[in-house]
């Protein structure tokens, strides 16, 4: 007499693998997921940067001593707002009527401004899974 069925030591091994295949794939969604938003970083630094150089530097001769869609109105204005949803040189947001202290994950720092008009500058994204990126002005 036979008994059909699976053994303890094999249901046990089914769900460790399963459990295993459970994490893996979790750990690597998340790793997408920071990739994609390290690249929207990216993008919006590029975008920024390739706007100053070649749309507003090439028409004022200087560089805006801040940075925003007003000035620089080249560029879609969602990407002056970060995966986070906190605008550029944003430093508070209301949170259930509250204020709270932000910061952006993006960075314009104007260097040499006399008047509001700026010789250079740097743009720095905070990225997750690497070193922070960073461009600066061609011009000095």
């Amino acid at each position: 007499m036979r008994q059909r069925g699976f053994t303890v030591i094999e249901l046990l091994v089914v769900t460790a693998f399963l459990i295993f295949a459970g994490v893996l794939f979790f750990i690597q969604k998340n790793n997408l997921e920071t990739s994609a938003r390290d690249d929207k970083r990216k993008t919006a630094i590029n975008a920024m940067y390739y706007g100053l150089e070649e749309s507003f530097f090439k028409q004022n001769a200087y560089y805006p001593a801040e940075l925003d869609e007003k000035n620089l109105t080249t560029i879609d204005s969602a990407l002056f707002t970060d995966p986070n949803g906190v605008k550029l040189g944003q430093t508070i947001q209301k949170v259930n009527e509250v204020d709270v202290p932000v910061q952006s994950d993006y960075r314009y720092e104007p260097t040499n401004c006399t008047d509001g008009k700026c010789k250079s500058y740097s743009l720095r994204a905070d990225l997750e899974a690497e070193a922070d990126y960073i461009k600066k002005s061609r011009n000095n």
